[in-house]
């Protein structure tokens, strides 16, 4: 299981109290910097976004590609190590609204890993150092280190040395 914590909401779902959650303003700020961020061409410049306007932690040398779409509502909840590649239009969710609850949980990814284009990462999440995650991927539960993972669901295409 995911490490999230479970928040139980009555009455509508929980998107609908999603305001009670978390700002309006942090929200539409965050989105503006990541709409920014997503079509800037100069990675420096992305890492250099999401760790000061946005509060997450991002190590050296890391790249996002372009359209990476971070977590919006708790991008603070986003660990990235140093050396890592982020791929094209990769989501990296830090919380899921359900019906009856929302989560939130952290995401970590270790040092030198390899994020696949078009990869969701759900909250809760540990991706360890020298992974690779293929393309397309839905990475619903850790990935050990050293580890290539691909696929929906996620299995393990080659084990840890």
């Amino acid at each position: 299981m995911r490490r999230t914590t479970r928040h139980p909401v009555k009455g509508e779902n929980s998107l609908w109290r999603m305001y009670d959650t978390v700002s309006f303003w942090k929200v539409a700020r965050n989105f503006v910097v990541i709409q920014m961020a997503r079509y800037t061409p100069f990675v420096s410049w992305k890492r250099w976004m999401y760790r000061h306007f946005l509060g997450m932690s991002v190590g050296r040398t890391t790249s996002f590609a372009l359209m990476v779409f971070p977590d919006v509502m708790f991008p603070e909840k986003i660990r990235v190590g140093d050396n890592c590649i982020i791929g094209f239009n990769s989501t990296i969710l830090a919380h899921e609204y359900l019906i009856e609850e929302y989560r939130v949980g952290e995401v970590v990814i270790g040092n030198n890993v390899l994020i696949g284009a078009n990869t969701t990462i759900l909250p809760g999440v540990t991706i360890g150092d020298n992974a690779i995650v293929s393309a397309a991927t839905l990475v619903h539960k850790d990935v050990p280190a050293g580890a290539f993972v691909g696929g929906n669901p996620m299995q393990m295409i080659r084990m840890p040395e």
